[in-house]
């Protein structure tokens, strides 16, 4: 496939229209496992690389000149909204900290709304640069943190097993949690729509840590945020044809409530079958979802994975990606093995999708 098609690829598999083979892409493919990222690190903070807009299309195009992946996903951060906000921030490759998170009223104060040309420009010109670099032929996706995520280190200040402190607020003061999630929501949909309006082709919402709640915190909590933040987002003109991908770990109890949110591509981790998946909701696109792990062991097995999970969907309304982040660990003739076999992969004769949101 030529690199002209690649847009028409990607956005045809959004839309569950036919395609001659899956489009293929990794989370969290700019990063540790590339030499060439490393060297640039060896260099720069992670902070640093995120603000620089030529570091940053030069870290966001790597694997797409190593691997040749179907998408360029811009290189940032989830947490680059919560500085915009008000809030300190300090990135390493370890992970976020947030040295003064948000435990009261009186903290919630201190975050304002945002502009997201003036507060975040670094990474719209970094996606205004990316599209140029890539002739406006290969899809470049922004993205953002979900609500819930987002406010997961806001509460806790860093990643922390449990998440007791946002639980103590859900039960204790859930009109603060409730009052949180609301900025955090009105905030990232104008940080969205100006990611949209400065190129890029779709945007993924990472609800990474929507798996804590039970259904019915998600439900309460976690899925209102998310159903304001993409009605908003798409109350722009400009992003309403934009496709939106939300991404989900561990959270298979709770797919059925999430599918509410509006998305139009439903992005699993390994736990959940695809076959399965695509029965449940044939409207939607879906994206996965092959273990990470599995691209840490020989090259026959990638490749069956990867055929096993296209052949789940049959091609159809599939966007062939891992379960979740590559691992640092991976090695890169490992991660070019998925890419060619996804490639490759053959897809089953096109039968139309249910109606999506878009044909509506």
């Amino acid at each position: 496939m030529t690199v002209e098609d690649r847009k028409t690829l990607f956005l045809s598999a959004c839309r569950g229209e036919p395609v001659e083979r899956v489009p293929v892409w990794m989370m969290r493919q700019a990063g540790r496992y590339l030499p060439e990222y490393r060297a640039i690190r060896a260099k720069y903070s992670f902070l640093d690389v995120c603000k620089t807009p030529e570091l940053a299309v030069e870290v966001s195009l790597q694997p797409y000149r190593r691997l040749g992946v179907d998408t360029v996903i811009v290189f940032s951060d989830i947490l680059i909204p919560a500085e915009a906000m008000g809030l300190a921030l300090e990135l390493s490759d370890h992970g976020p900290v947030l040295p003064a998170p948000v435990r009261s009223f009186a903290d919630l104060t201190r975050l304002h709304d945002f502009d997201p040309e003036t507060e975040t420009g670094f990474l719209m010109e970094t996606l205004r640069q990316l599209v140029r670099e890539t002739d406006g032929r290969v899809p470049v996706l922004g993205f953002a943190g979900a609500p819930w995520t987002v406010a997961c280190y806001l509460v806790e200040g860093q990643t922390k097993a449990g998440f007791a402190t946002i639980k103590q607020m859900l039960y204790a003061e859930p009109g603060l949690l409730q009052a949180l999630l609301d900025r955090v929501a009105r905030n990232t949909a104008r940080y969205l729509q100006a990611q949209i309006a400065a190129g890029a082709t779709a945007v993924q919402l990472f609800d990474t840590w929507a798996g804590e709640l039970a259904r019915e915190e998600f439900d309460a909590f976690a899925l209102p945020a998310l159903r304001r933040l993409i009605e908003e987002l798409r109350a722009d003109p400009r992003a309403r044809t934009a496709p939106v991908i939300l991404y989900l770990k561990a959270a298979h109890h709770l797919l059925e409530s999430a599918v509410q949110a509006g998305a139009d591509v439903l992005s699993l981790d390994w736990r959940v079958d695809l076959a399965e998946a695509r029965q449940r909701w044939p409207h939607l696109a879906l994206q996965g979802n092959v273990d990470p792990c599995v691209l840490l062991g020989p090259r026959e097995k990638i490749e069956a994975a990867v055929r096993a999970a296209v052949a789940k969907t049959g091609g159809a309304g599939h966007i062939l990606n891992l379960g979740h982040g590559i691992l640092p660990q991976t090695p890169v003739e490992n991660a070019l093995a998925f890419v060619r076999a996804g490639q490759q992969a053959p897809v089953a004769a096109w039968t139309p999708m249910a109606r999506s949101r878009a044909d509506v």
